[in-house]
């Protein structure tokens, strides 16, 4: 409607699942990542780099629209509340984070309203 183009960037995706880890052993793998730290999720990748990752990824976007899931809203805001917890906020669906970037730096403006999930 506006004429845009969406872009999509896998950086702003879902968490990735370790190699090696099955479908059904994932619910059960995110279930433990989500009661610690960044660094301490359990796997074969850095998702404290992941999260370092996505929160880059955002800074030279400028105004824009970013439609992300709930673990990697989680990674920028935990980010930049400066916390190690994987879960800082329960962000509800179709939830708002306002973020703001200057182009070197990436602020938070205002968690999205939060609610009781299903995911854990």
């Amino acid at each position: 409607a506006l004429g845009l183009t969406a872009e999509v960037d896998a950086r702003v995706g879902e968490i990735p699942t370790p190699r090696g880890l099955s479908a059904a052993e994932r619910p059960g793998w995110l279930r433990a990542a989500f009661q610690g730290t960044w660094k301490a999720i359990p796997g074969d990748l850095d998702y404290d780099h992941w999260r370092g990752e996505i929160a880059a990824s955002l800074v030279s976007r400028g105004d824009t629209a970013v439609f992300s899931h709930y673990v990697a809203i989680n990674a920028v805001v935990s980010r930049l509340l400066g916390r190690d917890e994987v879960l800082a906020f329960r962000p509800d669906h179709c939830s708002i984070t306002v973020l703001e970037t200057d182009g070197r730096n990436l602020s938070l403006i205002a968690q999205g309203a939060e609610a009781s999930t299903g995911v854990l």
